[in-house]
C-alpha cells in the first residue's frame, strides 16, 4: 500500500472513478484513457467523488483486470495499480489529474486504488466494437471517419519520446532542470526528492537507456535547435493587412528568428508580440484604465498551442507568428491532430505531443489541461472581439485573432432618441425612475414643456412607463 493521500475534485478528462471492481467499467475507462491522454481510475469512489459504500479488496481489482483484459484489444498495458489512502485535506500526489476539496467533511482516511493508464501509441477498442476516447468527464465512441483519422495519428508513431542521434544526457542544461523542478513543485505542492534521472524518463525526456529525447532536448536544452531546426519560430510584423508591401517588395516592418528550448520560446515570442501590440487607454472615473489591441491570454495561449501542437517530425517549417494591422495570425505546421477537427475544437482534447504538454503544464504555461481553447474565445468576446477563427489544413493549421472591437446593438428606438432623452435614460438605469422635477435639474437648457414632451416620447415609444399622476408621476424602464 502506497501511503501517498489523495485529494480528488470530480471526473475529468485525465480522471475516472468506478464505486466497484467492475471488469466491465474499467475495461471502458481503460480504452477511452489509453486511445486519448491517458488518465487514473479510482475504483472505490461513486460518481460523486464520494467513497463507495463497500471498497473494494485487492483480490478483486486484480480478478477485475484480468476480466478486463478479454474485453479490449488490443491489450492495454497499465503503468501500475496501486491501493493509496485518501484523505481530505493534504495535497494532491502531483497527478495532472487530482487537486480540490473531495467532500469526505473530515472522515478518516479512506484506502482506494488508483490505476494509472498512459497513452498508448495503438488504437484500442472494446469486444463490441466501440473505439472510446475521453471528453471531458464521459468516455464517447467514436464515428468512421474519426476512428480513421485517430488511427492514421497512432500510426505516426510517438515522435517526442524518441531518442535524437547525436545528443547526449550532458546536452540537457541542468538549469532548466532545476527550474523545472521548481515550478512542479509549486504546482504540485509537493517537492521531488527522488532521482533526477528518473523523473526525466518517467516524464519522457529520455530513454530508459539514458538518451535524450525530442521532448527532452525542446523542454531542457539551451539550443535545441541544433537538432531540430524547425522547432524555432519565425515572427514578422506587417504594415498593412497583407504580406506584400508596395512595387510588389514584402511588406513586413519587422521580422525576427527565435530559438532556444521551448519554456524560453514562448517567452520570447511573447515579449516581441508585446513590444508590437497597440495600446490605447480610457479614463474611467479617476483610474486610467488601459485597452490592449489583443487579450493577453488569447496571445499567450495562441503561441502556447502552437509550440505544444506542432507536428516536430515536418523539418521544413518553423511556426511562424504573423502580425498585420488587422489581425494576429500564429500558423503551426501539421494538420489537427487525431480525431479533432475545427468543429470539435472547443469540446474535445487531444495532444500529438502530450509529454510536451505535460511538461508545460507543470511549469505554468498551461493553467487547466483541455480548457485553453475556451477560455480564449471566452476572453475574446468578453473584449469585444470576434472569436478566434481556425484554419486546418492537411500539413498545417492557423489561428487567428481580430483586433476590431464590435460596438454593442442599440435598441431600435434609441436611434431616434435626443441626447436629452439619452441623459434621462442614464438616469434611470443609475436610479431607477426618474420624476419631471429631476428631469428639470438634469437638463436646465431648455423649457420645462420640452422636457416633458421628451418623456411623452418614449412612453409613446415604449421604452418608459409612468407610474402615477400629477405632480406625484415618475418614469420608469418599460420591462
Amino acid at each position: 500500500m502506497s501511503n501517498i493521500p489523495l485529494t480528488v475534485s470530480g471526473e475529468g478528462p485525465r480522471l475516472a472513478f468506478a464505486p466497484t471492481a467492475d471488469a466491465n467499467l474499467i475495461a471502458e475507462h481503460m480504452v477511452a484513457f489509453a486511445n486519448t491522454e491517458g488518465g487514473v481510475i479510482i475504483v472505490g469512489l461513486d460518481a460523486d467523488g464520494a467513497p463507495a459504500a463497500t471498497r473494494p479488496a485487492s483480490e478483486d481489482i486484480d480478478r477485475a483486470l484480468a476480466c478486463a483484459d478479454n474485453l479490449y484489444s488490443p491489450p492495454v498495458v497499465i503503468e501500475d495499480c496501486e491501493q493509496i489512502i485518501m484523505q481530505p485535506s493534504d495535497p494532491s500526489p502531483g497527478d495532472d489529474s487530482f487537486g480540490g476539496d473531495n467532500g469526505l467533511n473530515g472522515q478518516d482516511k479512506i484506502p482506494v486504488y488508483a490505476i494509472r493508464v498512459p497513452r498508448s501509441t495503438e488504437l484500442h477498442a472494446l469486444a463490441d466494437g466501440r473505439v472510446l476516447i475521453r471528453s471531458g468527464s464521459v468516455n464517447r465512441p467514436l464515428g468512421g471517419q474519426e476512428i480513421q483519422r485517430l488511427a492514421s495519428a497512432k500510426n505516426t508513431g510517438d515522435f517526442e519520446t524518441e531518442a535524437v542521434p547525436g545528443a547526449t544526457i550532458d546536452d540537457l542544461s541542468r538549469a532548466m532542470i532545476d527550474e523545472f523542478l521548481e515550478k512542479r513543485a509549486e504546482r504540485t505542492k509537493r517537492p521531488y526528492g527522488g532521482e533526477v534521472n528518473r523523473l526525466l524518463a518517467e516524464i519522457g525526456a529520455i530513454t530508459p537507456e539514458g538518451k535524450p529525447t525530442v521532448c527532452g532536448l525542446l523542454l531542457f536544452s539551451e539550443y535545441p535547435q541544433r537538432w531540430l531546426p524547425q522547432s524555432g519560430v519565425v515572427f514578422a510584423k506587417f504594415v498593412g493587412a497583407t504580406p506584400r508591401g508596395e512595387s510588389g517588395l514584402a511588406g513586413y516592418s519587422r521580422r525576427e528568428e527565435l530559438t532556444g528550448p521551448v519554456p524560453r520560446l514562448i517567452e520570447s515570442t511573447w515579449n516581441l508580440v508585446w513590444s508590437e501590440m497597440a495600446i490605447s487607454a480610457v479614463v474611467k472615473g479617476l483610474e486610467r484604465e488601459e485597452t490592449f489591441e489583443y487579450p493577453q491570454f488569447a496571445v499567450r495561449e495562441a503561441l502556447v498551442n502552437a509550440v505544444c501542437h506542432r507536428d516536430y517530425r515536418l523539418r521544413g517549417r518553423r511556426i511562424e507568428v504573423r502580425m498585420f494591422s488587422d489581425r494576429l495570425e500564429v500558423i503551426s505546421p501539421g494538420g489537427l491532430p487525431g480525431f479533432i477537427t475545427v468543429e470539435n475544437i472547443k469540446d474535445e482534447h487531444f495532444s500529438r505531443n502530450p509529454r510536451l504538454v505535460g511538461g508545460l503544464f507543470h511549469w505554468g504555461y498551461i493553467e487547466e489541461l483541455g480548457l485553453g481553447i475556451d477560455r480564449m474565445i471566452e476572453v475574446m468576446e468578453q473584449a469585444g472581439h470576434s472569436p478566434p477563427q481556425f484554419d486546418a489544413r492537411p500539413y498545417s493549421f492557423a489561428l487567428a485573432l481580430h483586433n476590431e472591437r464590435r460596438q454593442p446593438e442599440l435598441p431600435e428606438w434609441s436611434r431616434d432618441t435626443n441626447h436629452r432623452q439619452a441623459r434621462a435614460l442614464q438616469y434611470i438605469r443609475e436610479s431607477g425612475s426618474i420624476t419631471n422635477r429631476e428631469y428639470r435639474g438634469l437638463i436646465q437648457t431648455v423649457s420645462s414643456e420640452t422636457l416633458r414632451l421628451d418623456l411623452v416620447d418614449l412612453v409613446e415609444k415604449g421604452v418608459l412607463t409612468r407610474i402615477g399622476a400629477n405632480k406625484g408621476a415618475y418614469y420608469v424602464l418599460r420591462e
